[in-house]
């Protein structure tokens, strides 16, 4: 009995998941930005190289 109180006790797993989802979150943020910024970027370079 007391194992299951000491496992009900335990929450490193827990913390484990939840710091797991914030750096995915923070990742497809990083990804969705960089995505935005490189169509931009492209759509810069293609109007610099047809300037030239």
């Amino acid at each position: 009995m007391s194992f299951i109180r000491k496992f009900a006790k335990n929450n490193k797993g827990a913390t484990a998941i939840e710091y797991g989802l914030i750096a995915a979150l923070i990742a497809v943020a990083a990804i969705t930005a960089m995505s935005g910024v490189g169509n931009k970027l492209n759509s810069t370079f293609t109007n610099v190289s047809n300037k030239l």
